[in-house]
């Protein structure tokens, strides 16, 4: 298992899917405006708040009438049995007339007094982005800070690159295949990042404490490799056990939360690709250029 050896490959590999997403978000950036498909609480839309007269309603019924106008992604939140506020799109007056006249056929009456219709600013706007960016870039420096307080300063710098891969991977196939960006994908990029962390902060332990028993003329090459073996049946397991989770919830949880879903599970296997793959070997090559300056 001569991980560190053939580091270069894993490293093409990274490229290889990284490159592909960084490219579709740059040009989408340019022609579309945005990087991703930014969902109604970055753009804004509109909020409607309607309750039925007689019949009870649910919100799969909600969403098959929304899905005929094409706004089946549109955000539900039922507040009664009767009642919910839906946030769409901004729709203009004729498709706004189309959607109420489909809830009277399909569901029923609604009790047009309580019935309210109003265009709102995005729930997420520039300024939340922004301070959310720049807790991520705090979160980033500390980490680095406490590694290298820890460990020492070359694996806090790895810990945070293979970071980055996770991030830049998970949001360049969002990019790629335009899949809609809400809310619950930011709480699935700050999961990510968490579980990832996690997982390269075993194997760099691992590393510090075969360091610490490092024998005269032990080659550091098989030292690393050596504690990738040590903690690959550890890594496995916890990756699989999360993905079965995942698969299940993608599979049965609803479109509520399939973007969340979809997003960790792609945020996962790359975490686990990269704490093995990455992190370590680039901590090594890192290393070697310690003893090259040396």
């Amino acid at each position: 298992m001569n991980i560190v050896g053939r580091r270069r490959i894993w490293f093409a590999i990274s490229l290889l899917v990284i490159i592909p997403g960084l490219i579709s978000m740059a040009y989408k950036w340019v022609t579309l405006g945005s990087p991703l498909n930014l969902g109604i609480e970055f753009t804004g839309g509109n909020l409607i708040n309607i309750e039925f007269k007689s019949n009870d309603v649910t919100v799969t019924q909600l969403r098959d009438v929304l899905g005929e106008l094409g706004l089946e992604k549109s955000s539900i939140q039922m507040t009664g049995n009767r009642s919910a506020i839906i946030r769409t799109v901004v729709l203009d007056d004729e498709k706004q007339a189309d959607l109420l006249s489909l809830f009277k056929e399909r569901i029923g009456s609604y009790d047009e007094d309580k019935l309210s219709i109003s265009k709102i600013g995005p729930v997420i706007g520039k300024e939340l982005t922004r301070n959310a960016v720049l807790a991520l870039l705090i979160a980033s420096v500390l980490m680095v800070v406490y590694i290298s307080f820890r460990f020492e300063f070359k694996f806090g710098i790895s810990a945070i690159i293979a970071l980055l891969h996770d991030v830049f991977l998970t949001l360049g196939i969002f990019s790629i295949f335009w899949w809609e960006v809400d809310s619950t994908f930011v709480a699935a990029v700050l999961t990510i990042i968490g579980y990832s962390i996690n997982d390269t902060i075993v194997i760099f332990d691992r590393i510090r404490e075969n360091l610490n028993k490092r024998k005269k003329g032990e080659d550091l090459e098989q030292l690393v490799n050596n504690s990738i073996r040590q903690t690959l049946v550890r890594s496995i397991n916890t990756v699989l056990t999360v993905v079965f989770v995942l698969v299940a919830l993608l599979i049965i949880g609803g479109t509520t939360i399939k973007i969340f879903t979809l997003a960790l599970l792609i945020g996962v296997v790359s975490g686990a690709y990269s704490s093995i793959f990455n992190a370590s070997p680039i901590w090594y090559v890192l290393k070697g250029m310690e003893k090259g300056r040396a």
